[in-house]
């Protein structure tokens, strides 16, 4: 393996900006946007929402995410119901019966429409452990790597509600994507009570470097699915001065595979494909 010395450079005005209050979440304790369901027990659609993000001092643009294949008529359900997402998270590499991998006439249909595509790596289900996360590391390189993702995009770790996680696996994921090509990123629920916010404030404080390099991508609070004109204010709960790249705030529309997000505009450039 080619191992990459880089300086990260990351753009302050990304930092969490928002007033720290934190609203109720509503977690999934199931495989949340990966589960290419459509169940809609938890999220219905809300078209009522108040589109005031300038409170958040960032230019936010809006996007979504799906465990599926982007097909043309998938596109064009996003477009007609919900809106025109400027990004698009897609995962690296089938997991068999949670998400379909992106493919290479995939990527060509988003570019070709002017949509930012933000990398997902779900290939495990344990984070704990700095040698395990390493390992979950190398082998997501090796597929970015293998479907022509490049140098400089940031890679998201997908931990989910249920995964088992510590500090040690954060540090270990880190350690490997900053001496590569890509960048470090973690999706995952990020409130002050939750595991993985603990494991990464206890990273964190080992390595301060990982707070402020690594890309985060926050599944909470959960408000629903909204429609982008309707999209909610922005309040992503994460790490103080953490980097957050996005919000997943509503999960699973009722009709498109799909879950909604609101992302930092200054992911657009170089962090995402």
């Amino acid at each position: 393996m080619v191992i990459y010395t880089k300086l990260l450079t990351v753009p302050n005005n990304i930092a969490n900006n928002v007033n720290g209050h934190k609203q109720d979440s509503n977690n999934n304790d199931n495989e949340g946007d990966n589960n290419q369901s459509n169940n809609q027990d938890n999220n219905t659609d809300n078209t009522n929402g108040n589109n005031n993000n300038e409170s958040s001092g960032n230019e936010l643009v809006w996007g979504v995410d799906s465990a599926s294949l982007t097909t043309d008529n998938l596109l064009a359900c996003v477009q007609e119901n919900y809106g025109t997402p400027e990004i698009w998270g897609r995962y690296l590499g089938d997991k068999e019966g949670v998400s379909t991998g992106i493919t290479p006439e995939e990527v060509d249909l988003l570019h070709s429409n002017d949509i930012k595509i933000l990398v997902i790596w779900n290939h495990f289900t344990d984070a704990t452990g700095f040698e395990n996360g390493q390992n979950v590391a190398r082998e997501a390189i090796q597929k970015a790597q293998e479907d022509g993702v490049p140098e400089g995009v940031a890679l998201f770790a997908d931990i989910e509600p249920t995964y088992p996680v510590d500090s040690d696996f954060i540090r270990g994921w880190y350690q490997v994507m900053s001496e590569s090509e890509y960048n470090p990123g973690i999706y995952g629920s990020f409130d002050s009570d939750t595991p993985l916010y603990q494991a990464f404030q206890q990273a964190s404080e080992t390595n301060a470097e990982i707070k402020e390099n690594t890309y985060i991508w926050t599944a909470v609070p959960k408000v629903g699915i909204t429609t982008e004109a309707n999209a909610p204010d922005y309040q992503p709960s994460a790490p103080e001065d953490g980097l957050i790249a996005g919000w997943q705030y509503g999960i699973e529309a009722q009709t498109c595979n799909i879950d909604t997000n609101l992302f930092n505009s200054n992911v657009l450039d170089g962090v995402l494909w």
